[in-house]
């Protein structure tokens, strides 16, 4: 019975233990278990990604692309088409920030099951390239934290985002705090411009803190 009880203090000391280190892991840094999961899960995206970029426009879409006149309608016309095929969940392209170290690879969708994969893009927005506010959430202290340090972005910092038909790069603008019905922030206004949105403040969904940049060069990825 000694004996049993000594196993079973020492099994909730170390249980106790695991609990603390994971608590200040995600103060510190991030939830460890669920970022090994988000690691998993970016690592398949990352493939899959690759398989889009090299497989490119369909042969409908490549004659259809050397018909338009400028490099502006042919990402245009690119957007609309991935934005078509784009599958909840699925990769869409590259979100990288270098002034936070953001490198992820973006998911259709924001739902709470596509969002543990990565940052999500969402649905009701278009994809870059198209006109109008590209808009992309995700966490902050789980499943990555891949927009942990969304607040330290300053004017004029850069972010871009890499699709399989072409790279945009943006200037952040300003950043700010609402709360979770300004649905206003994902509106179309006279620019094109990019909106990453996040929990806020840390450990809490009180309010969201908004990230606007503007659209500063677009480059497409395949020929005329």
């Amino acid at each position: 019975m000694r004996r049993a009880l000594r196993l079973l203090a020492s099994v909730l000391i170390a249980a106790g233990a695991l609990l603390l280190a994971d608590g200040a892991l995600t103060l510190l840094w991030k939830e460890p278990v669920s970022s090994l999961y988000a690691r998993i899960q970016q690592g398949k995206l990352d493939d899959e990604l690759a398989g889009l970029e090299r497989s490119g426009p369909s042969p409908t879409e490549r004659r259809v692309l050397a018909r338009l006149p400028d490099p502006e309608r042919r990402l245009r016309f690119a957007a609309r088409a991935a934005s078509r095929r784009a599958e909840a969940g699925g990769p869409v392209g590259r979100l990288r920030a270098d002034a936070i170290g953001l490198d992820e690879v973006v998911v259709h969708g924001t739902g709470s099951a596509t969002l543990r994969a990565g940052p999500g893009h969402y649905r009701d927005t278009p994809l870059p390239g198209a006109r109008g506010t590209v808009a992309i959430a995700g966490h902050r202290t789980t499943y990555g934290a891949p927009f942990r340090r969304i607040d330290d972005l300053d004017g004029g910092d850069r972010i871009e985002l890499r699709m399989p038909y072409g790279r945009f790069t943006y200037r952040v603008e300003r950043s700010r705090i609402v709360p979770p019905t300004a649905t206003w922030v994902t509106r179309r206004v006279a620019y094109d411009r990019l909106v990453l949105t996040a929990c806020h403040p840390l450990f809490s969904a009180a309010e969201r803190i908004v990230v606007f940049a503007r659209l500063e060069r677009a480059a497409p990825s395949f020929g005329s």
